[in-house]
């Protein structure tokens, strides 16, 4: 509950009971929104200060008005709104989302993902398993929101805002589901954006380099995850990668029991791969003296760290071992996570149906791949798994984002020199930076270089304009090579200046291939 400041114009407690109500005034954070009678709530973020924009949300209609701060009366005119004094209005938001939205989460048996890389693949394998065992499952993340009504909505952050998580979930809760997974960014986690609701379970997954244009350095990086874990209760499970060594950190900081998992070592949940190739990976899961196999399309032992993930947090919901190896089967595939660009039914070859086949490198002249990897940690997964598949040449066309994290361009540059036979860098969304700024940074980390031209070699190229470069990497392509087209995945756009405009890889490449 928020703590109320000593001197109060009005109490919380009377206002989310009020809200609660049938005739409940909407909740604002943004006072472009507000309409008369609504209820602002003036939360500090990251770039602007609610509380700097009381006086709009008042003009603009609003009754009542959360806050840190007093603020001055004058220019109210005969009918203040009513002032919440509050200690955190981060965390009141949150509160009234919820209790305007008949505190859905209270009704959900909620599960949620946090790590640089892997939270999108472990929620869909935690939604396969909750389906696979005949309920509903709920999921906020990267790619979608599905509220379960049978229409998912493509996400515009991995993390919603407070508000907008109350109003999905109380679609969750409408359309019969039971159960919700959602990814936690370290930016959503910082910015308590998912206050007020009570997690079953949170698990961990891995800690690289990311994000430290917002965090600054990897410690604050770490304290932001570690604040999921923090505000478990201590009935609540913390699944934990025994193979990283931030969850050690992790788990001493929380209340929650822990639940380790690891690949083929001591762990309270443990992988042991049988078998692993382009056809997809089979390994037994091993839980408390049980055992079950799992054979899943997806390829490399981080995936099957990620299936560790997915299946300590059904466990951890009361699914069964067995129910839980059939779900992480059942999944086929996850967008833009090496994700399978098809071919045209040309030569006698017709696409395979991705619902239910694996993915398969020997059935047309050469593959085309796309993968949201973005950091250097996950570039590098990606790369090592496909390296030794690839009985041609391996070609990547990767770039990086503006406005983020500027010391991990030069870093993955390195990472795919050790690997790629022909690199193309390129743009990803370069947003307010200059797209040849970016690539000048991303250069400097190739290690033979010759001068004055920063390339190393004549298998790196430099195409700005991403839709060349891919088309470029696809005409040069020869038979058995492997084409990886990195740093967007599932993203349908790309951002210039501060606009979105469409952008496909996907579809780039699709057509690409119609014309060979």
């Amino acid at each position: 509950m928020v703590l109320l400041k000593k001197k109060e114009y009005m109490n919380f407690n009377e206002l989310i009971n009020f809200v609660s109500s049938g005739n409940s005034p909407n909740i604002c954070t943004d006072s472009r929104a507000v309409k008369k009678g609504d209820v602002f709530v003036a939360v500090k973020g990251t770039v602007s200060d609610g509380h700097d924009f009381i006086g709009q949300a008042i003009a603009n209609g609003a009754k009542y008005i959360v806050c840190e701060e007093n603020i001055q009366s004058v220019g109210w005119g005969s009918t203040p709104p009513s002032i919440i004094l509050v200690e955190d209005s981060t965390k009141a938001a949150a509160i009234l989302a919820q209790a305007s939205k008949g505190n859905p989460a209270s009704k959900l048996i909620n599960l949620a993902v946090t790590g640089t890389n892997g939270k999108t693949t472990t929620t869909y394998l935690v939604r396969s398993c909750i389906r696979q065992a005949g309920q509903k499952c709920g999921l906020i993340g990267t790619v979608i929101y599905d509220d379960c009504s049978g229409k998912s909505t493509d996400a515009p952050l991995t993390t919603p805002d407070c508000l907008t998580i109350a109003e999905i979930q109380a679609e969750m809760i409408k359309n019969g589901a039971k159960y919700m997974i959602t990814e936690a960014s370290s930016h959503a986690l910082s910015q308590d954006r998912l206050a007020g609701i009570n997690f079953k379970a949170a698990a961990f997954t891995n800690l690289t380099g990311d994000h430290l244009d917002y965090h600054k350095t990897k410690e604050n990086y770490l304290e932001a995850k570690t604040r999921l874990f923090t505000s478990l209760a201590p009935d609540s499970i913390a699944v934990l990668n025994k193979e990283s060594p931030e969850a050690k950190y992790i788990a001493e900081k929380t209340r929650a029991k822990i639940l380790w998992y690891a690949i083929e070592h001591k762990a309270d949940l443990v992988a042991n791969i049988e078998s692993m190739d382009i056809s997809g990976t089979v390994f037994t899961l091993n839980y408390k003296g049980q055992s079950a196999t799992v054979r899943s399309p997806l390829i490399g032992r981080y995936n099957v760290s990620n299936h560790l993930a997915a299946a300590g947090l059904c466990l951890a919901a009361g699914l069964d071992l067995k129910t839980i190896a059939a779900g992480l089967s059942a999944l086929k595939l996850i967008p833009g996570r090496l994700e399978k660009v098809e071919w045209p039914c040309v030569m006698g070859f017709q696409p395979m149906n991705k619902q239910t086949e694996p993915p398969c490198f020997h059935e047309n002249p050469f593959s085309v791949l796309i993968d949201y990897a973005h950091t250097d940690d996950a570039l590098k997964n990606v790369l090592e798994i496909l390296k030794p598949l690839c009985k041609g040449k391996l070609r990547v066309v990767f770039g990086c984002g503006g406005d983020r994290d500027r010391t991990k361009r030069p870093r993955m540059a390195h990472v795919v020199e050790q690997f790629a036979d022909v690199i193309i860098v390129t743009s990803d969304n370069p947003r307010t930076e200059d797209p040849q700024k970016i690539i000048d940074e991303i250069l400097t980390g190739f290690e033979k270089k010759t001068i004055p031209i920063p390339i190393p070699n004549p298998n790196i190229m430099v195409i700005p304009d991403r839709k060349q470069a891919i088309e470029m990497v696809i005409k040069a392509a020869d038979k058995d090579d492997i084409i990886l087209i990195a740093g967007k995945g599932h993203e349908d756009y790309q951002i210039i200046g501060k606009t979105k405009y469409h952008f496909s890889d996907k579809e780039i490449a699709q057509n690409c291939l119609k014309q060979i």
